[in-house]
């Protein structure tokens, strides 16, 4: 089974909890054991897992990000001044898997799942895949 859900970024870079709505899918499908994949299709966003407990480690990373990342650099070749963004998305990913065990994701105590904006706003689109064991 696969699932789409819509998210509208705010800020040209930011990060999205999406874990309630991964959550809630995971609950509809009523899987107990199996595995989720949780994918982007946009070339200049991500997914991502990190803390979700204090929302400065999110704002210390896109901090980090524009750093590493500038996005004014007179030096990119790419025509639609969005170079930048697609740098991060490759470096992020546009998927993550995660175990399901009793009908729930196996997250660490803080962590949280993410959509990671790299060009926004946006309306972005994220698929979540369940794959079920079979028993």
């Amino acid at each position: 089974m696969v699932k789409t859900f819509q998210v509208s970024t705010t800020r040209s870079l930011c990060f999205t909890d999406i874990t309630a709505k991964v959550q809630r899918i995971l609950q509809e499908s009523e899987c107990k054991e199996g595995i989720a994949v949780v994918y982007t299709p946009h070339t200049t966003a991500g997914i991502t897992i990190n803390e979700n407990a204090d929302p400065h480690v999110a704002d210390d990373l896109i901090w980090k990000f524009r750093e590493l990342v500038p996005p004014d650099e007179a030096e990119y070749l790419h025509a639609e001044g969005n170079s930048h963004s697609h740098v991060l998305s490759s470096l992020i990913g546009a998927s993550e898997t995660f175990i399901i065990h009793n009908g729930l994701l196996m997250l660490g105590t803080w962590q949280g799942i993410y959509l990671c904006e790299f060009d926004g706003p946006r309306t972005r689109h994220v698929h979540v895949k369940i794959i079920k064991d079979p028993s």
